[in-house]
């Protein structure tokens, strides 16, 4: 089968039965909360779908309310051999070159819930549950694999390569929230580069990848990968039908093999928001746009730009990444909550690229409640300069103040400049110093800075 291969070096695994997990209950019995923060949702635009030669990669974060998220850069870096690495909460080998990222990160872990790499590579990641039961015990969050694949990989093909990789040596869970209460789930994946893009679905240690070379994608909190498989797990369809989830003959639809027979509350409310999305999408094949996307985050509607209960959309990222090498991607974040109140702010690789103090939170070291056992018993104030500027603004522009509406149009205003901006670029008729490119991001956030101020 087409795709990504397993580890050379897990060959051997691979033959060994599947273990048999012990399930986490207060993990399930957190999913099937009608408050519980698991719904996310991510699109991808593949020629033709787009309106230009570029694949168009967005994705809502929807976290617990109260829960910063915070936008941070990391250089690209070479490591020696045998180093190790800490997650956020377990320790992974490290590998010998990492490549530079953009991170849109919940600011008390160590993985990222979207970002990019200077390569073009996307990828967003949103919960999921299966039939395959949530372990317990601490391992690689869905956020660790994405920052991992982030720094490992050149292609999206690669990043699903190096993915199924670290779920087969280290497994995924641990709790996905900072509250004494554990919540853990499995992990979807889109994946995007300059020429396509991959879904990639996980149920423990088993997964199986989409390839898409052309059209619209969204995911949305559930499995969506029916019998159009590009690459799977070499014991997922024995172990289905070890399981009696698979007669073992006919077709093979990993979405209904592996789907709960009874879904958690909020899995059932995302097939409303799977349908939207797609609903968004469809009529707009062959026009899709980054700012087309920005919209489609912003739809309060469909439920998409999330304010429901405990949680709401924390954060928002726009990519467009041009199949021509020789143009920059452009990377729109918002580091603050609510895309419908906040400003998709351009980032682009280049020479001056550094972290942005602003969009950054503090630290705590050793006193940080996700580091001392039992974890998460108390509380700290993880917002950054922007949020708490932004959380002002927000409460103005809900008064329904007339100089709310003004500070709204301002945020279009600023948001306009940066997408004339990479039209420049992607049109040759902008060609920047690699040095400015670098430093885009922090002119942006300084001048949002200055509207709050």
């Amino acid at each position: 089968m087409a795709g990504p291969s397993p580890c050379a070096d897990l060959q051997a695994v691979h033959g060994l039965e599947h273990p048999v997990h012990r399930v986490c209950m207060r993990c399930v019995m957190a999913a099937s909360s009608p408050d519980a923060p698991c719904s996310c949702d991510c699109f991808v635009s593949v020629p033709p779908a787009s309106a230009i030669p570029a694949v168009i990669f967005a994705k809502n974060s929807d976290r617990p309310r109260a829960e910063v998220q915070e936008v941070v850069f990391v250089p690209a870096s070479t490591h020696a051999p045998g180093s190790r690495l800490q997650c956020t909460y377990i320790e992974v080998e490290q590998v010998c070159k990492t490549y530079a990222m953009i991170l849109s990160r919940p600011s008390w872990l160590w993985g990222a819930e979207m970002g990019a790499n200077e390569h073009g590579v996307c990828i967003g990641n949103e919960a999921v549950w299966t039939k395959e039961p949530v372990a317990e015990g601490e391992a690689l969050l869905g956020m660790d694999l994405l920052r991992l694949a982030l720094e490992r990989s050149s292609s999206a093909q690669e990043a699903v390569h190096v993915i199924s990789c670290l779920l087969e040596r280290h497994g995924q869970g641990g709790s996905c929230r900072e509250d004494p209460e554990p919540f853990c789930y499995h992990n979807t994946f889109l994946l995007a580069d300059r020429k396509e893009a991959w879904v990639m679905e996980t149920a423990g240690r088993l997964w199986a990848a989409q390839r898409i070379q052309a059209g619209a994608r969204n995911i949305s909190n559930q499995l969506s990968i029916g019998t159009d498989i590009s690459a799977e797990h070499p014991e997922l369809r024995s172990h289905a039908q070890a399981q009696g989830w698979w007669a073992g003959q006919g077709t093979f639809d990993f979405t209904q093999v592996f789907s709960l027979t009874q879904q958690p509350v909020r899995m059932e409310a995302a097939k409303a928001r799977f349908r939207a999305g797609r609903e968004l999408l469809q009529p707009r094949q062959g026009a899709i746009t980054a700012e087309v996307m920005m919209d489609i985050l912003r739809s309060k509607e469909s439920g998409i730009c999330m304010d429901s209960g405990g949680f709401r959309t924390t954060a928002s990222m726009v990519s467009i990444l041009p199949q021509d090498p020789s143009q920059p991607c452009v990377h729109f974040l918002t580091a603050t909550p609510d895309p419908s109140r906040s400003v998709f702010k351009p980032f682009i690789f280049g020479l001056g690229a550094a972290q942005v103090p602003q969009v950054l939170s503090p630290t705590f070291g050793d006193q940080d409640p996700v580091r001392i056992l039992p974890r998460f018993q108390t509380q700290v104030d993880r917002r950054h300069t922007l949020y708490r500027g932004h959380q002002a603004a927000v409460e103005l522009m809900e008064s329904g103040q007339e100089r709310g509406q003004q500070l709204w149009q301002k945020q279009r205003d600023l948001e306009q400049e940066g997408l004339e901006i990479a039209r420049g670029l992607l049109t040759s008729e902008q060609t920047p110093a690699s040095q400015q490119l670098g430093s885009l991001f922090q002119a942006f956030v300084e001048r949002e800075s200055q509207l709050y101020a």
